[in-house]
């Protein structure tokens, strides 16, 4: 009996500690990222709270496509709020088949942010292997939107594999706590994911919370232009 009561102090107690990440208030432009893990999203109840982008999930490996990204994707964009899809990469798949997989299921628009490449996992395969692939989905996706696509990871990660390598695309990293991340060789961030506790109205459970590193109008400035439009046109031709 007393082994019982001893777990369940211990559960209790592990639940008080897990308290809501605060919002943080010294950054100009805020933003989540979800996927279908949220459930269903009153996007319009976001955006009332002042949230001014999202990054969702659109596809992972060669074939997957999340469940509720063609919803989020489209009621994103009725609550003006800026949107992203991001693809979660599988180093051991084709990086060609991936961003075949990903091209197809998603359709940026004028005002659009840049695709996203969710690079967080090795799956076993070496340095150069990962690279190598990464290399390829960027390149694929850049001819086919005619932006740079934006790269995704934790501060470990970058740290430890990827730093020294893709320094003119944009990065999303992820460190949670106050303390701003740092990236090794100097490179400066676009995006910062702070925590993964998030409360929002409209949003069923937890969220990740981020800032972006600059003003509305860097914002702005990173989003599909109409040039890139063209130039996305003429890839298609």
């Amino acid at each position: 009996m007393k082994h019982w009561v001893g777990i369940a102090a211990l559960c209790i107690a592990v639940g008080a500690c897990e308290q809501a990440t605060p919002r943080r208030h010294d950054y100009l432009v805020d933003g989540i990222d979800v996927s279908h893990y949220q459930s269903r999203v009153n996007w319009q109840q976001v955006a009332e709270q002042h949230i001014d982008f999202a990054f969702v999930k659109a596809t992972e490996g060669a074939t997957h496509l999340d469940s509720l990204f063609c919803r989020n994707w489209l009621e994103m964009k009725e609550a003006g709020i800026k949107r992203g899809a991001y693809h979660f990469f599988r180093p051991t798949v084709s990086p060609l088949e991936q961003a075949d997989n990903f091209t197809r299921s998603v359709e940026i628009q004028l005002g659009d942010l840049p695709p996203v490449l969710d690079v967080e996992v090795m799956d076993g395969v070496s340095k150069e292997r990962l690279i190598n692939g990464v290399r390829t989905w960027l390149y694929y996706a850049e001819i086919r939107y005619g932006v740079k696509p934006i790269i995704y990871t934790n501060i470990k990660f970058y740290n430890k594999i990827l730093a020294g390598h893709f320094n003119d695309y944009p990065m999303w990293v992820a460190r949670y706590g106050f303390r701003k991340p740092t990236l090794a060789c100097g490179r400066d961030w676009h995006f910062w994911q702070y925590g993964s506790q998030g409360k929002l109205k409209g949003v069923a459970g937890n969220v990740d919370l981020n800032v972006f590193n600059g003003s509305p109008e860097d914002l702005e400035a990173l989003c599909l232009s109409p040039r890139q439009l063209i130039l996305t046109d003429v890839a298609d031709f």
